[in-house]
C-alpha cells in the first residue's frame, strides 16, 4: 500500500502543480474581491468539491469491493464515502489553508468548517454525491474535477483571510499551501482512502 501511495502522489504531482498555479493566477487578478464576495465563492466550489469527491471515493469503494451481498456492505459504503468526502474536503478546504493564514499573519483569518457552518449544505451535498456513485460508479472526469475545485476552494478560503496587499515570498507560500491543500488529500479521498478497505485491492497489492 506504501509502494501505490508514492506511486499515485508522484503521479499527481504535475496536475496538482498546475492546479495551484491556475489558483495563484486567478489570487492575482481577484485583488479587489472583498471578504463577503470570497466566503460566497468558497460556499459554491467547496459545495462542489464535496459532490464530486463523494462520487469518486464511493465509486472507488463500489468498484473494487464485490462483496455486495455483506450486510454492512450499505453502511460501510456510506460510512466510507461520507468520510473520504467530508472529512478529507474538510482537511483540503478549511484546515491546510487556515494553517497558510495562520503562518502568514493575514488579518481575517478564520476557520470556515463546511459541515458545521452550512450542515445543511454539506451534508445532503455529499449524501448525493455517495448515491450517485452507488447508482452509476464512475471515477476518471470527477477526479480531475476534484484536484481543480479543491484548489480554488482552499484559495478562496485564503482571499477571504489575506486583506490588503501581499508580499511576493507571500505569494509563493500561498502557492506551497495550494499545492499542499491539495496533492496528499485528493490522492487519500479519491484513491488509497477507499482502497484501504477493500479485500481486492489488498490482494492485487
Amino acid at each position: 500500500m506504501w509502494k501505490r501511495i508514492l506511486f499515485e502522489l508522484e503521479k499527481h504531482a504535475p496536475f496538482t502543480i498546475f492546479g495551484a498555479i491556475t489558483g495563484l493566477v486567478i489570487m492575482l487578478f481577484s485583488q479587489n474581491l472583498s471578504p463577503e464576495i470570497s466566503y460566497n465563492i468558497f460556499y459554491i466550489l467547496h459545495p462542489l468539491h464535496v459532490v464530486v469527491s463523494a462520487v469518486v471515493t464511493t465509486s472507488i469503494y463500489k468498484l473494487y469491493n464485490h462483496n455486495h451481498k455483506s450486510k454492512f456492505y450499505l453502511l460501510s459504503l456510506f460510512i466510507i464515502g461520507y468520510v473520504g468526502s467530508v472529512g478529507i474536503a474538510t482537511l483540503s478546504d478549511c484546515l491546510i489553508p487556515y494553517l497558510g493564514e495562520y503562518l502568514l499573519g493575514m488579518p481575517n483569518k478564520g476557520l470556515h468548517i463546511g459541515f458545521i457552518e452550512k450542515w445543511w449544505l454539506i451534508n445532503p451535498l455529499a449524501i448525493l454525491g455517495i448515491l450517485i456513485a452507488y447508482f452509476k460508479p464512475f471515477t476518471k472526469f470527477p477526479h480531475a474535477m476534484h484536484v481543480l475545485l479543491s484548489t480554488w476552494a482552499s484559495l478562496f478560503h485564503i482571499m477571504m483571510a489575506k486583506g490588503a496587499g501581499l508580499s511576493m515570498i507571500s505569494y509563493f507560500i500561498i502557492l506551497f499551501f495550494l499545492f499542499l491543500a491539495v496533492w496528499l488529500p485528493c490522492c487519500l479521498s479519491d484513491i488509497i482512502f477507499p482502497l484501504i478497505f477493500t479485500k481486492e485491492a489488498k490482494k492485487n497489492e
